[in-house]
């Protein structure tokens, strides 16, 4: 017998069930990388998560035979649907065993939630925050997702299918390794550019340096990203709580920026993939989480590079020559032997010939699906 049900967020039954459902789904599955536990929990804190200081999430699970067996969060979003003048609800945080009745049903009861708030298309995984990874995992299933990002069994995609879902958009993620020759010309590009434009990178030592420019970061990330499909920028809340979330992992000189009359043009930043660690430790902290994590950021031999930016008014000026030139330089004099570049919009054609001219081999397709919200 199959039932589901909205969870009470204030019950620490409900929330325990939701967070440790992933763990018992994935548990033989040796490349799944869970969430720290403590992000967890705080997307179901109505009270501190910046999200619900201006919108709505509720929890669905399914149950079969009285045993959690999948589980969707779905989000009122209003400045989402502002920004676009539309009543459409967002899904994250799918998961559910490999049976299609199961999903069925807990999307049924998801549909009737949108209705209820008169909410008529529902688009996802698409997550609470700006920087949240999107989409399902649809091709790359070899290797480990990069932090953040989305991994699931095959079997997702076919459901969302006879679920009578749609294609969205797609984001491609792909690998490049230090060795990989890069074509002098890139850096000779940047140079001129440099010199022509006035512009410069600015060189963060600290973490304290980092936190004390973030803002400008924040301010560069909201301007940059109005063209882009996933748009929303960032509330002074979201912008603290991602700042933290970043700062726990970033190395600052990995940071790469570019700015012109103190105000950042671009950015791109880079920071070691612990995703080891998160999963040998199951993503506590505690007793001895902390402790793998921090050894993870010394032995680690990946980086992830996500959350690139160019203001529109720089845009077409080589300020995109210069973020790869200095990525380049960066990864090769690093100690780390690869890097992962993580969701890149597939429509972004530009930017996918400049990562395939860096070297990058893109293995890693994520979905974004959309349905009109009715009952079949």
């Amino acid at each position: 017998m199959i039932a589901v049900r909205k969870l009470d967020t204030t019950k620490k039954q409900d929330v325990k069930t939701w967070v440790e459902f992933p763990h018992q789904l994935y548990k033989d599955d040796p490349l799944w990388v869970p969430q720290m536990m403590d992000e967890a929990k705080d997307q179901l804190d109505r009270k501190n998560f910046p999200f619900y200081v201006h919108s709505h999430a509720d929890f669905f699970m399914a149950f079969k035979d009285d045993r959690p067996a999948a589980r969707i969060a779905v989000l009122d979003n209003t400045r989402y649907n502002e920004i676009r003048n539309e009543r459409t609800a967002l899904f994250t945080l799918f998961e559910t065993i490999d049976d299609f009745e199961v999903a069925e049903a807990l999307f049924k009861a998801t549909f009737e939630w949108c209705q209820n708030r008169d909410l008529d298309n529902i688009v996802g995984p698409k997550g609470f925050l700006p920087a949240d990874g999107m989409g399902l995992l649809m091709e790359g299933f070899e290797r480990p997702p990069a932090i953040g990002i989305a991994y699931n069994p095959p079997y997702y995609h076919d459901f969302m299918t006879r679920l009578g879902f749609e294609r969205e958009t797609d984001f491609l993620s792909g690998w490049l390794p230090r060795s990989h020759p890069v074509d002098e010309r890139v850096f000779r590009i940047a140079e001129m550019v440099r010199k022509r434009y006035g512009f410069e990178f600015v060189r963060l030592k600290s973490k304290k340096e980092l936190k004390k420019i973030a803002p400008k970061v924040i301010e560069t990330y909201n301007a940059a990203f109005v063209e882009n499909w996933e748009y929303v920028p960032f509330t002074p809340e979201e912008a603290k709580y991602v700042t933290k979330r970043f700062l726990d992992i970033i190395i600052p000189e990995l940071a790469i920026l570019v700015q012109k009359d103190g105000e950042i043009v671009g950015f791109v930043l880079i920071y070691p993939d612990i995703s080891n660690a998160i999963r040998r430790t199951k993503g506590r902290l505690f007793p001895f989480g902390w402790y793998y994590l921090l050894r993870e950021f010394k032995v680690t031999k990946w980086v992830n590079g996500n959350g690139a930016g160019i203001l529109p008014k720089y845009q077409g000026r080589g300020v995109d020559a210069m973020l790869i030139a200095e990525m380049a330089r960066t990864l090769k004099n690093s100690r780390f032997d690869y890097a992962e570049m993580v969701q890149i919009d597939e429509g972004n054609d530009k930017m996918q010939r400049e990562m395939n001219r860096l070297g990058v081999t893109f293995d890693k397709r994520h979905r974004i699906y959309h349905r009109v919200v009715t009952f079949w």
